[in-house]
């Protein structure tokens, strides 16, 4: 993973909420692009949640980034 890829992510006009998959198997969602801070240096980033809880992260461990929709918590009504 490089930071051109992660950053042409995270600046997509619409953003899509993607994950990223980590050299361990841990799986770190990104809901919207201000739950992602990348380092000036561009080795790290720091990776938050909608609870308040982050990651930092080296992008030499992330193995994969993928696009999926991403459960947001909301509950929503099927049609009939």
């Amino acid at each position: 993973m490089t930071i051109e890829q992660l950053r042409s992510a995270h600046r997509a006009q619409p953003f899509k909420p993607f994950v990223l998959h980590l050299a361990d198997g841990r799986e770190l969602p990104v809901h919207h692009p201000d739950f992602l801070a990348p380092s000036p240096s561009g080795r790290t980033v720091l990776v938050y949640q909608p609870d308040d809880t982050s990651n930092v992260v080296d992008l030499l461990l992330v193995t994969d980034l993928e696009f999926r929709p991403l459960d947001t918590g909301s509950t929503r009504r099927k049609k009939n």
